[in-house]
């Protein structure tokens, strides 16, 4: 029979389980999964944002957003379209009726154990399909699902989750492997074009310094080297803007201030207009960056 088995909601930083339903199941499999969903909520922040792997009889499925992890344990029948809309009831709930500040400072396990009745209620409602063909619209996640299918887990990204050998952590760090950045704006692709102009220039300088010094004019081999570092600061620029990296936004800052640390060294090279160009295409292409968020983000629920 296809249905909803367990469910708990925990902590991402840490593990710590703040709900879950409550269980009169005495099977001996759904026990040993409930001990391996109790090793795997302490490593959800080492897997993209929504996951699911089968054990045994069994299918395990969870998402994870704004520091909270929700789990459920169902049947290896029960449809995932189901599963994924069941975890993100549960999510709608919780981030409206808890707010941050009062999850992060939650010390004992089950500080929300109240959040049981909603989870018992919803539970009941998803194990009768039928109840709910007119209380809630499967299309949309059926479209999320096609577009962004959940990360198969394997035995080697549990790791000793499942008694398997330790590995190293894994790769996927909140943002599932397949999401993508937002599409390019105007001004995306204008803040592009001019930092790889303003890389151009710093290049072509930079040559010219070492072509001096070549010719044993007095010249600094230190604006060599600032040039150049201005042109790699340029060019990452535009990589942090085209692809999503880990610490992208503060990547982008710390571009920036060597940017304009750059500057500030050539001061005697370059009048104030250059190297105000220079600067404020630094600024232009970091907000870009900013900006250009990653696809799939946690959904705004007006809280």
């Amino acid at each position: 029979m296809s249905m909803v088995l367990f469910a708990s909601v925990v902590r991402v930083r840490d593990g710590l389980p703040l709900s879950a339903s409550t269980d009169y199941e005495q099977d001996k499999g759904l026990q040993e999964t409930k001990r391996h969903l109790k090793g795997l909520s302490k490593k959800l922040s080492q897997f993209p944002d929504r996951c699911t792997f089968k054990t045994g009889q069994y299918n395990v499925n969870f998402t994870s957003s704004l520091g909270v992890g929700y789990l459920m344990v169902c049947t290896e029948s029960y449809p995932n379209v189901l599963a994924f809309c069941f975890l993100d009831e549960l999510q709608r709930e919780f981030i409206v009726t808890y707010d941050t500040k009062r999850i992060n400072s939650a010390v004992r396990p089950y500080s929300f154990i109240e959040f049981d009745n909603f989870i018992q209620k919803t539970k009941q409602r998803y194990n009768s399909p039928r109840s709910l063909s007119t209380k809630i619209n499967l299309a949309d996640m059926q479209t999320e699902i096609k577009l962004r299918p959940p990360y198969q887990l394997s035995p080697e990204d549990l790791g000793s989750v499942n008694g398997f050998s330790q590995h190293p952590p894994s790769k996927y760090k909140g943002i599932a492997p397949h999401q993508m950045l937002e599409p390019v704006t105007l001004a995306g692709v204008v803040s592009c074009v001019l930092s790889l102009l303003c890389a151009g220039l710093n290049l072509l300088r930079g040559v010219h310094a070492i072509e001096s010094i070549l010719q044993n004019e007095d010249e600094n081999f230190n604006y060599v080297i600032a040039f150049f570092l201005g042109t790699a600061a340029c060019l990452y620029q535009c990589y942090l803007f085209a692809y999503y990296s880990v610490w992208r936004n503060i990547k982008s800052f710390l571009a920036f201030a060597l940017i304009c640390l750059c500057n500030m060294y050539l001061y005697e090279l370059r009048n104030m207009w250059q190297i105000l160009f220079h600067v404020t295409v630094g600024a232009f292409i970091t907000l870009q960056i900013r900006l250009r968020l990653p696809q799939g983000k946690a959904p705004d629920y007006n809280v």
